[in-house]
């Protein structure tokens, strides 16, 4: 059973038990349901609902996300809680988020653990509150900090929901306060059902919306949620609930929710494979470079309890990583996520040295220096000279041939990629890279440090750029081609920004330092088809010293260092260079911008797909989406091509490949799932 129900004396326990988190599903709504007919037939005094394990109840069971509701439906449950003569009390002793928050504010009386958190987390899936979350916050703890929990999804600690007055105590023991809490008391605690609705406020909701216009553009939940919550003030509490009820449900349907469950489900999924061993056990890490990547990856292995050691080349290099991850702790103190003694705790972990004796503890060594093989291969031959063969070594490199690096080692077995994604400490994806002779012990290895790091793994296999640059490469090459046929870079990124994405192409490439692009180009010099149309306009770019925003000038002028500016010179350098090549520029229309950047994307995907770069559809859904912005509500590249249609993509892709055969040459993949319905998720290699 997923609820139990004990009783001692005139108090009823009841423990929501469903492990891991006690997911609501229907046996537990059902167990809730005829707990309220138990205690008032006992005639009990009060009911501390609770949750068994490290959870008190972290919203609705996955298994029920994309079918039709079942009855007991939650509301009704929370109904019959709610206006029991017996009071509850919710002893909240882990996350209540979703529908377990919803519990936990049907109940009389709510006291937290001082580690506990509640939130109603609904609009990152899509939806709303559907069982008077809406409604029963805003009376509880008033309108602004209602909106702000409601419309961010973001949970509340126990200090702070003390604060606001969403729970009555902090204890301890949640269930022993509960026990304790006085008769009398208990029954003057005011149902909230019955609490007023706050008085309207205009500001609060004009900024609100302004605030989600930042950071939530493009998606309709939150938005849904403040006008439900808006129209609540106007109704009576039952009509205010049918309109949260009929709201949630429309929500639940559309293309959004079911985007964004499916990513909720792929991040859920990715971990290490079945069949791999346990990953040995990680207590030092060595990292070699002490640049901004390497700095990153340092403070990211010292804030979860790792000690460091960083590997410089010289005197002048061990200063410089010196002030780099000084420059992070401070900025984590700046934030509050470091006190003093912390910043102190993990200067202690840390050595900075150019002796790679000094790394000889490190069961993991992980190279982050300059992107050239030379470079790469002098480093490991020193980490396969210096540490004991145990020691795994990986490379961060973001292009380069991982079988190339492990061939100039004694073990290639023990040779991986780990490409971490700028800043390293804050970005959540990891690309695992598996070269040709890469153990299992290596690839172990690789997922323990993510799962220690609360990264996202995908496993990517070796080509240029792996999974997600090789997209990326994809469409920035298009935006180019889109120059040089007409577009401008400010109608390309702003196209782009109106999908979803945080910044456009050439943005990100101005913030990245377009010498980094440029060097990339020349390193595929040699192999570059010659039939394959090639545009030089950011070559031109970086030879006249427009390298982004390190030099304040790049697709864009930045004035002082400050915001981006439009810069005319730039439409004169591009027409310049259409005029050599004899291309005639004609203004391009958004969608057809918008149209051809994604087509590229897709198609590049579904050759990684079908290459088996990329095991499934969902991993390349995963790394487009937390490592370079593609819009999680649109649920990933690969979710949205699915979305769209395999076989109009086809139809439109055939039309661009009758033009350039080289360039848009239509992926088997997509034409295998075309001729057969079937969708890019579903796809698999044949044997």
């Amino acid at each position: 059973m997923s609820v139990r129900c004990i009783q001692d004396g005139l108090t009823g326990f009841v423990t929501l038990d469903n492990p891991p988190v006690n997911a609501i599903g229907r046996e537990m709504r059902q167990g809730l349901l005829e707990a309220v007919a138990w205690a008032e037939g006992l005639n009990l005094d009060r009911v501390i609902v609770t949750g068994a394990g490290r959870a008190f109840a972290a919203g609705a069971d996955a298994k029920e996300f994309d079918g039709p509701p079942l009855e007991p439906y939650l509301p009704d449950v929370l109904d019959a809680i709610e206006r029991s003569f017996v009071p509850w009390i919710a002893a909240i002793n882990g996350v209540a988020l979703g529908g377990g928050a919803e519990i936990a504010l049907a109940c009389r009386m709510r006291i937290m653990g001082p580690g506990a958190q509640i939130g109603l987390p609904e609009v990152t899936l899509g939806v709303i509150p559907g069982a008077g979350g809406t409604q029963r916050a805003m009376r509880l703890c008033g309108l602004e900090t209602a909106l702000e929990l409601i419309a961010f999804g973001k949970p509340m600690g126990a200090k702070a929901a003390l604060a606001a007055g969403l729970v009555h105590a902090v204890e301890d023991d949640p269930v022993e306060a509960a026990d304790m809490v006085n008769t009398e008391e208990l029954l003057c605690v005011v149902p909230t059902w019955e609490l007023p609705a706050p008085e309207m406020d205009v500001a609060a909701f004009s900024a609100v919306r302004e605030n989600l216009a930042k950071r939530s553009p493009g998606q309709i939940a939150p938005h849904r949620a403040v006008e439900v919550m808006e129209a609540g003030l106007g109704l009576d509490f039952a009509e205010a609930m049918a309109l949260e009820r009929a709201t949630f449900l429309d929500l639940k349907s559309g293309d959004q929710s079911r985007a964004l469950r499916h990513m909720f489900f792929s991040e859920r999924a990715a971990k290490a494979p079945a069949d791999l061993p346990a990953a040995p056990q990680i207590t030092q890490v060595a990292v070699v470079g002490g640049g901004t990547m390497g700095a990153g990856i340092a403070y990211a292995c010292l804030s979860v309890g790792l000690s460091v050691v960083l590997l410089e080349t010289d005197a002048d290099g061990v200063a410089r990583a010196t002030e780099n991850v000084e420059r992070l702790i401070v900025a984590g103190l700046k934030r509050g996520r470091l006190d003093d003694s912390s910043a102190e705790v993990l200067r202690a972990r840390l050595v900075i040295t150019d002796d790679y004796g000094a790394a000889s503890g490190s069961s993991l060594a992980i190279e982050a220096a300059f992107e050239a093989m030379e470079v790469k291969k002098e480093i490991f031959a020193k980490l396969d000279a210096a540490l004991p063969a145990d020691t795994i070594l990986a490379t961060n490199t973001s292009y380069l041939d991982i079988d190339e690096v492990a061939a100039g080692t004694k073990d290639p077995s023990r040779v991986l990629g780990l490409h971490f994604f700028a800043p390293a400490h804050i970005m959540r994806l990891l690309e695992i890279v598996q070269g040709a002779q890469t153990g299992d012990r290596a690839l172990a290895m690789g997922f323990g440090l993510a799962k220690l790091l609360k990264k996202v793994p995908v496993l990517a296999g070796v080509c240029d750029g792996f999974i997600g640059n090789r997209i990326f490469s994809r469409y920035r090459e298009e935006a180019d081609f889109l120059l040089m046929d007409g577009a401008v870079p400010w109608e390309v990124d702003e196209v782009m920004e109106a999908f979803g994405y945080a910044m456009g192409p050439y943005e990100v490439g101005d913030l990245s330092g377009l010498d980094i692009g440029f060097a990339n180009r020349r390193r595929q010099d040699a192999t570059r088809d010659p039939k394959r149309r090639y545009v030089p306009i950011a070559d031109r770019m970086v030879n006249e010293g427009r390298l982004g925003r390190k030099t304040s000038v790049g697709w864009y002028r930045y004035p002082g260092g400050g915001g981006k500016v439009v810069d005319p010179l730039i439409e004169d350098l591009i027409a310049e260079e259409a005029h050599f090549a004899g291309v005639t520029r004609a203004e391009i229309p958004d969608d057809v911008v918008r149209e051809r950047l994604l087509l590229a994307m897709i198609n590049e995907a579904a050759n990684i797909l079908g290459e088996g770069i990329a095991h499934s559809a969902a991993d390349i859904d995963l790394v487009t989406v937390f490592g370079y912005g593609f819009p999680r509500w649109r649920g990933g590249l690969m979710h949205f091509a699915d979305a769209w249609g395999v076989v109009e993509i086809v139809e439109k892709l055939r039309l661009l490949e009758a033009q350039d055969p080289v360039v848009w040459a239509v992926s088997p993949v997509l034409a295998e799932c075309a001729a057969a319905g079937m969708a890019l998720t579903d796809w698999r290699a044949k044997g």
